[in-house]
């Protein structure tokens, strides 16, 4: 028991849980976006309609991800889970022609 607490006040426990801390805040965020850009796009609803649905789903999924990044056995895997997930989710929005728009202003 002893060991357990002095390894929590270790400099490496400490630098653990910050980049946690920042995957979720960042990585969390950064889905939301995705997911609610993409069903902005898709959901078969008047565009204000949409919009709003999609934010409301988008506060779920980043609960969700704050959630994983805290419970994953690592900090390398809840990383790959958040990138993987991101990009699947870019994917979505790349073929739903969500980034054509962005250029042309």
């Amino acid at each position: 028991m002893a060991q357990q607490k002095d390894a929590r006040r270790g400099p490496a426990y400490r630098l653990a849980v910050a980049g946690r801390i920042v995957l979720a805040v960042l990585g969390g965020y950064g889905v939301a976006a995705l997911l609610t850009a993409l069903l902005s796009l898709t959901l078969p609803l008047v565009r204000s309609e949409a919009v709003a649905s999609a934010t409301l789903v988008s506060f779920a999924v980043m609960v969700a991800v704050v959630v994983y990044v805290f419970a994953a056995r690592t900090l390398g895997r809840a990383a790959l889970a958040v990138a993987g997930l991101a990009a699947v989710l870019g994917g979505g929005l790349w073929l739903a022609g969500g980034f054509s728009a962005a250029g042309a202003a």
